[in-house]
Parts: C-alpha cells; sequence; structure tokens
C-alpha cells in the first residue's frame, strides 16, 4: 500500500504547476471535500461562490480508498479542504502531505461530543491489516445535531478565508440550518412511532452508532467501524443467536458494503431484508439518497417501514 500511494504521489507532483495555476485565476474557492456527504454540506453552505469536489464520490467507500494521481493534484489546488476528522479519512494524511497544499484543512466533527469506539473489542478478533479509527466513533454526520455542527465549522471555515462572501454563507447556512432541523424533528417523530421492543437494528458494518444514540434505537453489526476487515465468524455467530433469540424481523444491507454477508444472516435466522441504508456516502443523484437530507429521511423510513410495517 504504501509503495502504491509513494507512486500515485511521484506521479500527481510531476503535473502539479499547471493546474495550481490555473486555480489561482478563478474568482470562486476552491472546495475539496474528502467524501460525499461533506461535499453535499459545503454545496448548500457556499452556493455559487465555491467550485466543489469530492475525493470520495457517490456510493465511494471511504475507508478502502484508493488515492490516485488526479487527487494530489486536485488538493494541491484547493482553497480550502474539508475533512471529517475523528481518524476516518485514513487515506488522507499522507495524500496531504505529498500534495504539498498551503490551504487549510478543516476538521468538521470540532464541538462535536464523540462517542467512544467499539472497534478495540472487535480487532483483537482480527486478523491481517486493519485501519484503525482510534479511540472515538468517527460516523458523527449520523446524528442531525452534530449536522448542524458541520455547517457551522464550514461557515466559520468559509468566512476565515473569504470575508466578502461571508454574508452570503451565513445566509446559505441559515436557511439550511433550519431545513436540518425540521429533519431532526422528523426523524424523532418517525422512530417514536416504533414500539421499543422493536427498535432493533442489523446492519454490515457498525456506523450508525449515533442515529441509535440520538434516536433511541439499538444497531448491532457483524463488523467493527470500518468496512475494510471481515467479520470474525464468532461475532457473525453471535449475532445470528442474538436474532433468532431476540426475533428481530429485518436485516438491512448498505450502499458500500458487499450485501453478500446481510444476506446469508437473513438466510440463517429466517429474517427479511428490510431494505439498503445509507452509511458513509451518498447515493448518485437519482438515487434515494442524493443529499444528506434525502438520506437520513430514506434511512428512518427504511427502518420503519420494515421493522413496523402497521406503524403510519
Amino acid at each position: 500500500m504504501l509503495k502504491t500511494l509513494r507512486t500515485v504521489v511521484l506521479a500527481g507532483l510531476v503535473s502539479l504547476s499547471p493546474l495550481a495555476a490555473g486555480a489561482a485565476s478563478t474568482k470562486k474557492l476552491n472546495v475539496v471535500a474528502s467524501f460525499s456527504i461533506i461535499a453535499d454540506f459545503a454545496r448548500h453552505v457556499g452556493g455559487d461562490r465555491i467550485d466543489l469536489r469530492s475525493l470520495v464520490g457517490a456510493n465511494g467507500d471511504p475507508h478502502v480508498y484508493e488515492p490516485r494521481p488526479a487527487d494530489v493534484r486536485t488538493i494541491a489546488a484547493a482553497d480550502i479542504v474539508l475533512v471529517n476528522g475523528l481518524r476516518f479519512e485514513g487515506f488522507l494524511r499522507r495524500l496531504i502531505e505529498a500534495s504539498g497544499t498551503k490551504a487549510p484543512v478543516v476538521e468538521l466533527t470540532k464541538g462535536v461530543r464523540p462517542l467512544k469506539s467499539t472497534e478495540q473489542a472487535h480487532d483483537r478478533e482480527r486478523s491481517g491489516h486493519h485501519h484503525h479509527h482510534g479511540d472515538y466513533d468517527p460516523h458523527a454526520w449520523q446524528a442531525v445535531p452534530n449536522a448542524r455542527i458541520y455547517v457551522k465549522n464550514i461557515v466559520d471555515a468559509f468566512c476565515s478565508i473569504d470575508p466578502p462572501g461571508c454574508t452570503t454563507y451565513e445566509t446559505n447556512a441559515k436557511a439550511y440550518d433550519a431545513t436540518l432541523s425540521v429533519l431532526d424533528d422528523e426523524i424523532r417523530t418517525t422512530i417514536a412511532r416504533i414500539p421499543p421492543h422493536k427498535r432493533v437494528v442489523i446492519t454490515a458494518h457498525d456506523a450508525f452508532g449515533y442515529f441509535a444514540h440520538e434516536y433511541g434505537l439499538t444497531f448491532l453489526a457483524p463488523e467493527g467501524l470500518s468496512t475494510d476487515a471481515e467479520a470474525p465468524a464468532s461475532d457473525i455467530a453471535s449475532l445470528i443467536r442474538q436474532i433468532k433469540r431476540d426475533k428481530v424481523a429485518a436485516v438491512f444491507g448498505e450502499n458500500i458494503t458487499d450485501p453478500r454477508l446481510v444476506q446469508r444472516i437473513a438466510a440463517e435466522t429466517g429474517s427479511k431484508i428490510g431494505g439498503e441504508l445509507y452509511s458513509d456516502a451518498l447515493s448518485r443523484p437519482d438515487g434515494p439518497a442524493a443529499t444528506y437530507v434525502d438520506m437520513m429521511k430514506h434511512n428512518a423510513s427504511t427502518i420503519r417501514k420494515a421493522i413496523a410495517p402497521d406503524v403510519p
């Protein structure tokens, strides 16, 4: 991996200068987001004042993303780089160092109250190399109140490097924040309709800890916080026993994970597959989760319909 990245970096640096010069001539703020969900936040705040690129696109998995030469050039030409932080983007640090960028790198989880990670317990039973997220669960955007903090951090970052556009950024963010407030209320209402004893959700990887903490569900997953290591057989067997014992109604696939594990669990437990949830990436524009708001609505609605179909 390290050898591969070095090759990518060197290839990228060879053709760095022309693109950097081009970026300097544009009047718009050149913004790079690490993955699609952060890009959507930036789009709502920046509007027409920014040119925006996302390193990991729709349905892309940041856990296993392999940087390309174009990514080096993209970051080198950036005015600002927006990232999640909490060690979510394992590929990013060396990429930024290799690009030589002078752009500020802004961690949008600043100010979020992070949840402790359960990943270490998973890792002790895994073999081979595995990207570790550290002491905290990085999937903070899965709670809407945290998403509002992300947006506030974007406004502050944009205003700091583009003061003439600050009024626009603040106005855009205020409108978007109102939308997020309504979204938060809608999710709470949706989940509140589900009887408490049915609020157990089985997914492929453990990306919904903040959703569970905020809205009162229990999420169980055979894989840990990252998707780049196979789930131990003992974890899968334990989960299957629990699903049978608790009569869990449905299991769910994810847009960034291999569906075969969830299909196997459903087959061995007699549970139905309740649908596909979006965890670490948005869908393509013609999909059900083309924006963050659409993603959160889709996830809440899909869960409710699968585990409590008799509830309106």
